[in-house]
């Protein structure tokens, strides 16, 4: 060997060993960013905003069947809920059928885990209902009058705004009741009135049909998908901005 060649190898080496060192800083950089990304999105996902698809036909047409939803977690801890806002809720009880899990394997339910984690998959909204609310902590609320309307402390609400009705159907199957909504609790419809298993259904349930105030995850104010979709959810506040406050006993 000449000593041009040890010496150009001697020069190769530092080159080499920096190269080699250089990498492992770029992959503990990687890392980190990703750690922090997964983080951030479960935070957010925590205490912000959730995504949900949704499974039924319960609130069409405002809601289709495989619509993916944001739900604001955040605003209503602070400024509470609205007549009109379309909530996301855990079963308060006895409202959904109880359905076997599928198997699936570990790889598929780590990766459905991972995706769930920053916001992108959600597994559990089989297990959440998501309605309308009509009626808010002391309100009573009672179907029909003549027409048909539900009223709500006394004054009729037209909801043919957002409601699923048949062509020449002027109003929903009536469905009779005459509440006084509990202390934290809620009366929710869904919008496609004559397919939706909601509060006037399970009046039967440990809760009577009202939803508890904690078990309400949020409210839902985004379609973000599918695209043609995209675009905010009309809570049509102006339906109800002629219903007095409750009357205090």
């Amino acid at each position: 060997m000449t000593s041009e060649n040890t010496a150009a190898d001697a020069a190769a080496d530092p080159i080499r060993s920096r190269r080699r060192r250089g990498v492992w800083p770029l992959l503990r950089d990687v890392l980190v960013i990703i750690v922090i990304a997964v983080l951030v999105s479960f935070l957010v996902k925590t205490f912000l905003v959730r995504s949900f698809y949704i499974p039924s036909g319960s609130m069409e047409q405002t809601l289709q069947v495989q619509d993916r939803i944001l739900v604001d977690e955040l605003t209503p801890r602070f400024g509470g809920y609205d007549r009109g806002d379309v909530v996301v809720f855990r079963d308060p009880g006895g409202w959904l059928p109880s359905q076997p899990s599928p198997e699936r394997s570990v790889l598929v339910e780590g990766l459905d885990w991972v995706l769930s984690l920053v916001g992108i998959s959600a597994p559990d909204s089989k297990d959440h209902l998501i309605k309308r609310i009509v009626g808010l902590p002391g309100d009573h609320v009672v179907c029909c009058d003549a027409l048909g309307l539900v009223t709500v402390n006394g004054v009729p609400i037209d909801e043919s705004s957002y409601l699923n009705l048949a062509d020449g159907q002027s109003a929903p199957e009536t469905v009779p009741y005459d509440v006084v909504v509990p202390d934290d609790s809620l009366w929710v419809l869904g919008d496609n009135r004559d397919a939706s298993r909601d509060s006037r259904f399970n009046t039967d349930q440990p809760t009577r049909g009202f939803v508890p105030i904690g078990n309400v995850v949020g409210r839902a104010f985004l379609v973000t998908w599918p695209l043609p979709r995209f675009g905010l959810i009309d809570f049509h506040h102006d339906v109800f901005a002629g219903v007095p406050d409750p009357t205090t006993p």
